[in-house]
């Protein structure tokens, strides 16, 4: 089955008006490519990078969104209004986010469920610590943060769910996983999908995130169920995000 490839930038805690401008005007200068282009700012920044895409082939995304509709929760963003401004994918249990901000499985697996609700699409991130990699545990903890999601709203929604592969000891590293390695992860977090939704397994993008650079784009794109990356670092520089791009097709 062919599944076009996604092509996302997180751009994380980084940027400003004049930088996030640069950045935007370098992108839409791009052309060529099939892969669908995503880019995540910060929240200040999503009015602005709306404006910017508007009738462009790039779409935007939110790097966070509460589970809770509104309300008293100073601080958080809704879903609701991330769809004010155009959002169409939201990040959701970045591997940030579980270590640094203590969101566990099941809140992120309401952070899906709230997303689903607005009709926009999470990109779910799950991935193994180093210490759970040396321990055998990569496929452990993928199914296990699988399956707070499928528990939650059902195997069905994964036809509206993008799966993001992180590998939390690549992130920010400048170690990336090999294509190979990579690869091994994707194909055995398809076939545990299978074992819910054959159907559902076959269709369901599954991106690679990790210290994922130009030069290694190529090669895990090439792998077969690979279906694009989640970019960090490298998205911030208009120049290697195009490359990247470019990679995918």
């Amino acid at each position: 089955m062919i599944r076009q490839k996604i092509v996302a930038g997180n751009w994380k805690m980084n940027g400003s008006k004049e930088s996030v401008s640069l950045l935007v005007d370098g992108l839409l200068k791009m052309e060529g490519s099939s892969a669908q282009v995503v880019v995540a700012p910060a929240f200040p920044y999503l009015s602005q990078v709306s404006g910017m895409l508007s009738g462009s082939h790039i779409v935007l995304a939110a790097q966070n969104a509460s589970d809770q509709p509104k309300g008293a929760f100073t601080g958080e963003v809704s879903t609701s209004m991330l769809n004010d401004f155009g959002v169409k994918y939201v990040l959701a249990g970045h591997s940030e986010r579980r270590s640094l901000y203590g969101e566990s499985d099941a809140m992120v697996a309401h952070k899906v469920k709230a997303i689903l609700a607005e009709e926009l699409i999470p990109m779910l991130c799950i991935g193994e610590t180093l210490e759970e990699r040396k321990s055998d545990k990569t496929l452990e903890v993928c199914e296990r943060q699988l399956n707070a999601v499928i528990e939650l709203v059902g195997i069905d929604a994964f036809e509206n769910i993008v799966i993001a592969y992180e590998p939390v000891w690549a992130i920010g590293t400048g170690v990336s996983a090999s294509a190979e390695q990579a690869q091994g992860v994707h194909e055995s977090i398809r076939k545990y999908l299978s074992t819910f939704s054959v159907s559902v397994s076959q269709q369901s993008q599954i991106l690679y995130g990790g210290s994922v650079k130009a030069s290694s784009s190529q090669a895990l794109f090439a792998m077969p169920d690979i279906d694009g990356a989640l970019v960090g670092g490298a998205s911030l520089d208009a120049d290697e995000f195009i490359a990247i791009i470019k990679a995918a097709g």
